[in-house]
């Protein structure tokens, strides 16, 4: 038989990286909270309890088993329902008092608990001293000091843990509160609770004793009882002049200071820390923007036009091109010795044509950009592991806050940059149905690491790796993020104050290495995974449907300008027209970029290119892309796919969170609409500066940007209560 322990605890207080120091996952960690939005299961390593495992269940970070957010949701009721053998309750070290707040509610559960007291490398090095054995007398359970990031203290954790859940003893909470909450208390759980298993009677009556609806709907409270207990609690509400909810708060924060005082002392109380003198900086109201700004330009920079070019250009001219040299040896690259060796075997024509034009020219085209995604995972994983990210946050709600919105929205979008589909989970933390589902619809307005190769191909093909490209795809993410909360927020069903934002900000520490390269690797090989499935496959599909057709004889290989693809593209093409580019390839490469985003490089490799192109440096592709793109046309393309709806996998993330179909429905024609706009006014508008030509296209270009400013600068509308 399995045991279950539950991992639980604050955000943002290490729990993911104690789960994967336990079971030797590689759950993503990130240094800010709001990381883990559902609970992940694994086996802790190197222990077995008879034939069963031990199972380590990884809850979402929560500040108490108050039901506000989704997440504190999925964790309360895994605790109260499925009752797991043992608890890890994981507080941070450098926060004790806020963290032990979470503590007595866990105590008050019932369960076998061990608290693992993480950071304690954090607490020495400040000249802070903590006392375990006396925090555990005063908890009533054991209490172990560890840090999950240098892997200090965890063998003691998981033998302790593994001991209490086999013991099975009921964990009994030492603190006491106000006599008359006492009293009332001990009257809930004679008149109501008295079946229930002594242990488990607490934490229900003190749930009862605040008026958690949840709760009383669980227990099917007949109203005659309720009537019954209302009388003592209203009782303590006068004689304590205050209402019962925050009764139990203060008295649980009366407790934790008249224990912490005894159990630990700071060396540099009231002292301002080097994170307090660095925030002083970083987070001040002037500079705070403008340090934002150029961090961020920096990374894009430097991923896209310098170290992540050199990369890249090293990647499509050997590995993927004609080869390279190593060591003084010239080593050909991957087409051409695929080629060599289909020709050896004398393969069919027509599957080396698949293989090298279609597989390596899309696949590969896609690969080449996989350096440049690994220099900006590399600079963005620096900045979450060192704590900079989380200012971020906290820098982006005074904006956010101006316009009547969130700054909670801002985490999903933190997380966006890797992966849309993490981005959009992200979005459970945000208690306001509103903010979250406009969250929701924005999120992956942000460029993913998917659209980085899209990014740089234009970047380098259509402007010659032009300093301004790359950083622009990223604020413009940004503006239109901002701009559609603003613009939404005016409508009914979004109207309503902004949800308030509450985040403890991580002290700041050297990144460490470890850390930063596996976010690194992570987030670049599943990139390099879906190359090997999706976008392999759509390659395939490409290359089938661009060679053939219909011809004078019959279904058969075809040219290019008479295949399926191009008629099916042809199609479609005149709806791109207005935004600079109505061919039929472009169409293509942008309705296959909805499947995955990579793909659009991927079919731009093949229609626009082919082994030959590929095999130099990739300069055809790009000359073949400039004869048909203007640069104006070429930026307005990169507009459309940042901002259109994302890929399948993240449009499937919507459908989940919004756990609506009309709203899904809304959130995929608004993403299309509002990119398709906003790439029209883009291009319109530079097609008008260059030429003078006005259109009709230029027309309505000029209309749709004068509706987009008075919906930006109205006046909001009132709340309604939305499904």
């Amino acid at each position: 038989m399995n045991l279950k322990i539950a991992l639980a605890g604050n955000p943002n207080s290490g729990k993911t990286t104690l789960f994967n120091a336990l079971t030797g996952s590689s759950q993503f960690v990130g240094n800010w909270p709001g990381v883990t939005v559902e609970k992940k299961e694994g086996k802790i390593r190197g222990y077995a309890h008879g034939e069963g495992d031990l199972v380590l269940v990884d809850l979402p970070g929560i500040y108490s088993l108050s039901p506000y957010t989704l997440e504190e949701v999925i964790s309360r009721n895994y605790l109260i329902d499925a009752k797991p053998d043992a608890i890890i309750n994981i507080i941070d070290g450098s926060n004790l008092e806020r963290n032990l707040y979470l503590t007595t509610q866990l105590a008050e559960l019932g369960l076998p608990m061990v608290v693992a007291i993480n950071m304690i490398d954090v607490i020495r090095k400040n000249g802070d001293v903590l006392d375990a054995d006396a925090l555990s007398r005063e908890l009533g359970c054991p209490v172990v000091k560890i840090s999950a990031l240098k892997n200090e203290g965890i063998a003691e954790l998981t033998e302790t843990a593994v001991r209490i859940a086999a013991e099975k003893k009921p964990m009994r909470h030492r603190h006491e509160f106000n006599g008359s909450v006492e009293h009332a208390v001990a009257h809930i759980e004679e008149a109501v609770l008295h079946d229930m298993p002594e242990e488990e009677q607490r934490w229900f009556a003190i749930k009862l004793f605040e008026r958690d609806a949840k709760i009383i709907e669980k227990l099917k409270i007949p109203r005659d009882t309720l009537d019954h207990i209302e009388k003592d609690i209203v009782h303590c509400e006068k004689e304590l002049d205050d209402d019962a909810e925050s009764i139990i708060t203060n008295e649980r924060y009366i407790y934790i200071a008249s224990i912490i005082g005894s159990c630990f002392t700071s060396k540099n109380r009231g002292k301002l820390t080097n994170t307090d003198k660095i925030d002083r900086i970083v987070t001040n109201r002037l500079l705070a923007m403008p340090i934002f700004l150029l961090v961020m330009f920096v990374i894009y920079y430097v991923s896209v036009t310098t170290v992540g070019a050199w990369a890249t250009d090293w990647a499509n001219d050997g590995v993927f091109g004609e080869g390279f040299s190593l060591f003084g040896k010239e080593i050909p690259g991957v087409p051409v010795l695929a080629e060599r060796l289909l020709s050896a075997i004398n393969c069919a024509e027509w599957l080396q044509s698949l293989i090298l034009d279609g597989i390596i020219a899309g696949v590969g085209a896609v690969l080449g950009f996989v350096p440049q995604m690994l220099v900006l995972f590399f600079l963005l994983a620096i900045l979450e592991d060192c704590g900079y990210m989380a200012r971020i946050a906290f820098i982006m709600d005074r904006i956010f806050r101006k316009f009547g919105l969130s700054g909670k929205s801002f985490i999903p979008i933190l997380i966006g940059t890797g992966c849309g589909v993490p981005g959009v989970m992200a979005s459970r933390t945000i208690e306001n149905e509103r903010d979250r589902r406009m969250t929701i619809m924005t999120t992956t307005f942000i460029p993913c690491g998917a659209k980085l190769p899209v990014i740089a191909l234009i970047s380098g093909a259509l402007f010659g790796g032009v300093w301004w490209v790359a950083p622009s795809a990223y604020f413009l993410g940004i503006f239109s993020i901002i701009g559609s909360g603003i613009i939404l927020k005016k409508t009914a069903p979004f109207a309503g104050d902004p949800a308030p934002f509450v985040m403890e900000l991580p002290a700041y520490h050297v990144p460490a290495l470890r850390n930063v390269l596996h976010s690194m690797w992570e987030r670049g090989w599943s990139f390099i995974k879906k190359a090997g499935t999706i976008i392999l496959l759509a390659t395939i599909f490409v290359w089938l449907a661009s060679n053939y057709g219909w011809g004078e004889e019959g279904f058969g290989k075809v040219d290019m300008e008479n295949s399926i693809l191009a008629a099916v593209g042809n199609r479609v093409a005149w709806i791109f027209r207005p935004l600079g580019w109505g061919q039929w390839k472009a169409a293509v490469a942008s309705i296959t970029g909805l499947i995955a985003k990579e793909n659009i490089v991927g079919t731009i490799g093949i229609l626009y290119g082919g082994l030959e192109e590929v095999s130099e440096d990739g300069v055809e592709i790009w000359s073949a892309l400039q004869a048909v793109f203007t640069p104006a046309a070429a930026y307005s393309f990169l507009v459309f796919n940042l901002l259109c709806v994302p890929c399948f996998a993240a449009v499937g993330a919507i459908k989940r969170e919004m756990n609506n179909a009309k709203w899904t429905l809304f959130a995929v024609i608004y993403e299309c609409g509002f990119a398709y706009v906003m790439a029209l006014i883009i291009y319109q508008a530079s097609l008008f500066a260059t030429s003078g030509a006005f259109t009709i296209p230029t027309g309505a270009a000029l209309v749709l940007a004068a509706i987009l400013l008075r919906l930006l600068f109205r006046s909001g509308r009132k709340a309604v209560k939305v499904g």
